[in-house]
């Protein structure tokens, strides 16, 4: 499917707000409700736009510690981890990845004592690193037309 100019501006408006509606959409890049309504249906049944999702504070859950933590898994232990990781609540995003480490996390904790409960379930399966999150410099960057024209 062609991601057009217009569909550019479609993505662009549903990434900043997924709730406005098809007529503010349509305001917004020119186009009627009903053309904003097919062209969204055809992006998703393409794939383009995978879902829509509540983005939850997570220090006002209660989780006020956030972390990057690498791990290198120990030989024969990448396999069972992999099947382990999803059941780790604290695990908000988990990628594998290339370079010494097989594993990047992103994770949440209440507390100190919390991180180093979840660090001691991880040394089972092999070597971490844990990098403290300050603050967000960026966060859930849309995607954008990198396209010159």
């Amino acid at each position: 499917m062609n991601v057009d100019k217009l569909n550019w501006a479609i993505l662009e408006s549903l990434q900043e707000n997924a709730r406005l509606s098809f007529s503010e959409i349509g305001r917004k890049v020119g186009l009627s409700s009903p053309a904003v309504a097919e062209r969204v249906k055809k992006m998703e049944d393409a794939g383009i736009i995978k879902g829509y999702k509540t983005e939850v504070s997570y220090q006002k859950t209660g989780h006020h510690l956030k972390a990057i933590i690498t791990l290198r898994a120990f030989m024969g232990r990448l396999k069972p981890f992999l099947e382990k990781v999803t059941e780790f609540k604290e695990v908000i995003n988990c990628y594998r990845i290339t370079g010494n480490e097989n594993i990047i996390m992103e994770v949440i904790f209440q507390d100190q004592g919390h991180l180093e409960v979840f660090i001691d379930k991880l040394i089972t399966y092999g070597e971490t690193k844990t990098h403290i999150i300050l603050s967000n410099v960026i966060e859930h960057a849309p995607v954008r037309n990198r396209k010159t024209t």
